[in-house]
């Protein structure tokens, strides 16, 4: 009679166990230290824009507003990028601003471009092509002067501002402001509020290195989140019944939040289509003309699933959510025609 076989252990030893705990916690806080800069407690620290410059029609503007000669450098999954995009489109610039598209690429180290442009294959190049030496962060998106070949401003909030006022006589729909001044107290209300808790506090989330660290930004997302909710419980839009840049500066999180902040960030308290009054806005926002065109949900999930290595080492890319539900009629607007009629 043979002996049975030994039986194989099922897991690896406790040795072999805290060794690759130790390599794997050290080696993810070398990287995430590269993608994700920390304070003392481990709460992420987003670094400031460093291009600044604006448009304007004064005499002697280093930058006079022009049809075709600024263009705007964004990538497809990037929130911020996703921002001027939008207010391109609600403006109907497209024709006056064109886009060059740049994509994620780990291997290189940051966003290359999908088809080189002045001697440029990746951004850092355009960087450096602007200000020779550079060595800081080359981020999405940028206002490119394509006369001086030199980046006019890389911050969302400044950009989204110049498209909005700057471009009026090239745009199809000039008549629509987005920043009134009437309301420009509450839209820089707005967009502090949400800056901090929701549109930076999912990275908060996503890329702290310590629970105290995430327990905080998640308690302040989703704290803002139901308040939000209760505001649009009694009206339209943010500041009321006007659309602002504070309501285009939430929505490009809104978008992504059941794509990927809910999971790969760990803000999985409550999805946005589960609030009754914030989804409904999401699916409002998502149907205004020509804003679907600038949101691509398997490009957003390849960049954000496939790219980020720290959060996902093993690039795979989940095969839902299901957003049909943003396409679905939402009956918001006809509601606030009535309560305000």
């Amino acid at each position: 009679m043979t002996a049975p076989a030994k039986q194989k252990t099922a897991l690896p030893s406790a040795l072999i166990i805290r060794l690759g705990r130790f390599v794997w916690t050290t080696l993810w806080h070398l990287m995430m230290s590269r993608l994700a800069p920390r304070d003392a407690s481990g709460a992420y620290t987003r670094p400031a824009s460093t291009f600044r410059g604006s448009i304007s029609s004064e005499p002697g503007a280093s930058y006079p507003p022009a049809a075709q000669r600024y263009r705007l450098y964004v990538g497809w999954g990037c929130p911020w990028a996703h921002r001027t995009l939008v207010v391109r489109a609600l403006k109907g610039l497209e024709a006056a601003i064109p886009i060059t598209i740049v994509s994620p690429s780990p291997e290189a180290g940051g966003w290359v471009l999908d088809e080189p442009e002045a001697d440029c294959w990746t951004l850092a190049d355009l960087y450096r092509k602007a200000a020779p030496g550079y060595s800081g962060r080359s981020t999405v998106p940028v206002l490119w002067d394509d006369e001086t070949q030199t980046i006019v401003n890389n911050e969302s909030a400044d950009i989204i501002v110049i498209l909005n006022a700057e471009f009026n006589a090239f745009a199809q729909q000039p008549d629509l402001d987005l920043y009134p001044e009437q309301l420009k107290a509450t839209v820089d209300q707005w967009n502090e509020k949400i800056y901090h808790a929701v549109n930076n506090g999912v990275y908060r989330c996503g890329f702290a290195q310590t629970q105290a660290a995430y327990d905080t930004a998640c308690n302040e997302l989703f704290t803002e989140l139901d308040e939000i909710d209760t505001v649009l419980k009694t009206q339209q839009y943010l500041c009321g019944s006007s659309l602002t840049l504070a309501d285009v500066r939430l929505f490009t999180t809104l978008y992504r939040f059941d794509l990927v902040y809910y999971g790969l960030f760990k803000c999985n308290r409550r999805r946005i289509q589960d609030y009754q009054y914030l989804g409904a806005y999401l699916q409002e926002l998502y149907q205004l003309p020509g804003v679907a065109s600038t949101c691509d949900l398997e490009t957003v999930k390849r960049d954000y699933y496939g790219n980020l290595f720290p959060l996902n080492p093993g690039a795979i890319i989940p095969s839902g959510p299901d957003l049909s539900y943003l396409t679905a009629p939402h009956h918001r607007t006809a509601l606030f025609a009535t309560s305000n009629g």
